[in-house]
């Protein structure tokens, strides 16, 4: 596979001859709905997401994956409510990989980013409100009056003149035929029946029952079972491997060398995993053999010595406000790799037939998978079939698309159903991590406590650059394999073009919502070689520690309240002070019983406002977080239970990463392997959180990850207050 970079230019001169295929691929991911689409052996498709069969079943095409954080109830509300349907009566499928489908914020059809609702909020409303119309004229035909005279109400449509009504199955015969007209009406919010009111979960029942399908569930005829030796050291490959005795141990079949190692593929998955631990493998450690986490951070300083770094913000003048300054306080700060450490770990199911590939995986990016499973066989993205299952939590990490790639090779060179399951330490030491990051700071504040200059520079390495090689032949499925490369390489120097600008070093640092009159922010690009990819908040979650842990210590140096501190810069930020002032009032901030210290942090993020309290109790080189308090503003909360579900998960994700998340690298091998040693929090040490959210009529932002970046910050701050003892690195340990 060729591997050739070109220039912006070039590309789009190859492209628009592929027999205008780049035009092919825009419109598709701007078609939105698709008109009416008429009946198909016997179900009524009424777009792309919407079906409903003779008996009235409504069937939802859900494009983006449940892995715990809603979407299965929460887009199913929107279509619900502009159906006129109890959300519960509504069967709810996986969709498949399909351009259809793609994600507007991002062109490719990932879940992610935290803008399912967001994303959707018209799109699949007015999915319901053009099944909804064409309900109402087929009424209106049926009983020969106007279509306005008609109303819908609990999955029937009413005429009010009259005193009749006809269920939808009674319509369907007529539905069919009919058009969705031009013009379509969205509910008006005050007639809202179910968005914004406090729904159970749909798929509560499934899962609590134990029929919910996740990944790990799948079962396929004639399903052999496989486990992969990966080289230790991060970039290891293969040099030598010896299966002799591996294939004599009990019920293996067979032992393939695939791209990132040897597979031992068996009738169980434990007979693998005993047929794996007979194999003799001789690694290339290659040149990161002598990788420490010692080592990034000091490439990380280097660079920042060397490199001032591309400015992402420049107001005022800076070098003036630190000059002039009556009092420069300076910082550094540093966040470590961390692991995604999903509940369910990395599986796959694939088959690999002469004209067809099917995949069944626990996936955030189908129609990425399709092009991880393209590479390693013979087939095009047009022959492999993705089928989405439940997701036992994703956090960013099934947005990479590594183990759906393996069990694809597995199954192209063995010829059988593929299943293959990760372990624990598998998962652990061979993620694709939240990237470290290494941060330098310098604020300056006036005699009369006024922050008066603001200089950030932080250094790590983009994700994108990791992402890219599988995420841009998915956004052009008309491309030749031979061309993969090539838009990957195209997409990394023409970032901006071929692929959105990658935000996610500096993001929650750049957007800093302070009203300071100096602010320079920079970023340094430093990469060691360690695999990055999205975890949950993406930058934020090390950003917002760092310029919010750096404005604790600035409200300190001022002898000023943080709240006060904060609320004075942020005077003209209305959404932003309601936010604070009504977290400190649930807190009741500055009043703590004795013995316990609070934190406080605001952050903006993926279009929402986060305030946090923090409450600590101190013993030793021990603490315990006794209470979090969390408001957000996330504008229409469309099911305000999912939205406390969501900030509880997120603080207890977030309290989990900064009293123990940390990956260390040692001679180019991953230390931790398991919960024993990436330690998750545990039901004693979990706080009491206190949600309240803002009640707002703006389209609905994000939940899903929000509710994590304030969480270090401000119990950093609360440990302050209880020891006196700064902490600038995560994990945040006392001793």
């Amino acid at each position: 596979m060729m591997d050739v970079t070109l220039s912006r230019r070039q590309f789009f001169k190859l492209s628009m001859t592929a027999s205008g295929g780049l035009v092919l691929a825009t419109q598709l991911s701007a078609c939105g709905t698709d008109t009416h689409s008429g009946e198909k052996n016997g179900v009524w498709h009424a777009d792309a997401w919407v079906k409903m069969d003779a008996e009235g079943q409504v069937k939802f095409l859900l494009d983006r994956v449940e892995m715990g954080q809603g979407t299965y109830t929460g887009l199913t509300t929107l279509l619900a409510e502009e159906l006129d349907i109890d959300p519960s009566l509504i069967e709810v499928q996986f969709a498949p990989a399909d351009t259809r489908y793609r994600n507007p914020d991002y062109g490719l059809q990932i879940t992610g980013g935290s803008n399912s609702l967001s994303s959707s909020w018209d799109q699949i409303r007015q999915s319901g409100a053009a099944v909804r119309a064409v309900m109402t004229q087929a009424a209106g035909r049926v009983w020969q009056v106007a279509p306005e005279e008609c109303s819908t109400m609990d999955g029937r449509v009413v005429h009010a003149a009259t005193q009749r009504s006809l269920n939808y199955s009674d319509l369907y015969a007529v539905a069919v035929k009919e058009s969705v007209p031009n013009s379509l009406t969205l509910k008006d919010p005050a007639d809202f029946k179910y968005i914004g009111k406090h729904n159970q979960r749909l798929d509560a029942p499934l899962k609590s029952t134990g029929t919910a399908d996740f990944g790990i569930d799948t079962v396929v005829p004639g399903m052999a079972f496989a486990v992969v030796s990966r080289c230790p050291v991060i970039g290891g490959s293969v040099k030598h491997f010896d299966a002799t005795a591996a294939l004599a141990s009990a019920g293996v079949k067979q032992v393939v060398e695939i791209t990132s190692g040897i597979a031992v593929i068996a009738d169980s998955y434990w007979q693998a995993r005993k047929g794996l631990n007979a194999l003799s493998v001789e690694w290339d450690e290659g040149e990161n053999a002598s990788l420490s986490t010692q080592a990034v951070f000091e490439q990380y300083k280097q660079m920042a010595d060397q490199d001032e770094g591309d400015s992402r913000r420049d107001e005022g003048d800076i070098e003036s406000a630190l000059s002039n300054g009556d009092l420069v306080i300076s910082a550094e700060y540093q966040a470590p790799f961390l692991a995604h450490a999903t509940m369910e770990p990395q599986n796959c199911v694939a088959h690999v037939q002469a004209d067809r590939c099917d995949i069944w995986a626990p996936t955030q990016g189908p129609d990425v998978a399709q092009v991880a499973a393209a590479k390693v066989t013979d087939l095009s993205l047009d022959q492999i079939f993705v089928h989405t299952t439940f997701i036992g939590g994703g956090f960013g990490r099934r947005l990479s698309q590594d183990f759906v790639a393996e069990a694809a090779e597995i199954s192209a060179k063995t010829g059988l159903p593929i299943k293959l399951i990760w372990s624990r330490e598998d998962d652990t030491q061979h993620d694709i991590y939240r990237p470290a990051s290494y941060h330098r700071l310098k604020a300056a504040v006036s005699a009369d406590g006024k922050l008066t200059g603001w200089q950030h520079q932080l250094v790590c390495p983009k994700i994108l650059s990791w992402y890219v090689w599988d995420a841009a032949p998915a956004q052009f499925p008309w491309a030749p394999k031979f061309m993969y490369n090539t838009l990957a390489n195209a997409g990394i120097a023409g970032e901006g073009v071929l692929a959105p600008e990658d935000h996610s070093p500096f993001e929650g640092a750049e957007s800093y919502p302070y009203a300071v009159e100096s602010v320079d922010v920079r970023y340094t690009h430093a990469d060691a070689g360690v695999p990055v990819s999205y975890w949950r908040s993406v930058g934020h979650s090390q950003n917002a520690f760092v310029v919010e842990g750096f404005m604790n210590e600035m409200a300190h140096a001022a002898k000023q309240d943080p709240y006060q501190f904060r609320r004075n810069l942020l005077k003209d930020n209305a959404q932003a002070v309601a936010v604070l002032d009504k977290v400190v009032a649930l807190a009741n901030w500055g009043k703590a019983p004795k013995g316990v210290h609070q934190g406080l942090a605001l952050h903006y993020s993926f279009g929402s406002w986060v305030a946090q309290v923090v409450e600590v109790a101190v013993e030793g080189t021990q603490y315990q977080v006794n209470r979090v308090y969390c408001v957000i503003d996330c504008g229409l909360a469309v099911n305000p239970d999912i939205v406390h579900s969501q900030m509880e998960s997120g603080v207890i994700f977030a309290l989990t990463a900064a009293k123990y998340g940390q990956i260390d690298i040692e001679q180019g091998r991953v230390k931790q392997s398991n919960f024993h040693d990436y330690q998750m929090l545990r039901m004693n040490e979990c706080p009491e959180i206190v949600i309240d959210i803002i009640p707002s009529a703006q389209p609905p932002k994000g939940v899903g990850e929000p509710g994590v970046p304030p969480l270090a910050p401000a119990l950093a701050d609360a440990l302050f207050s209880a020891t006196g003892k700064r902490l600038r690195e995560l994990p945040l340990s006392l001793s």
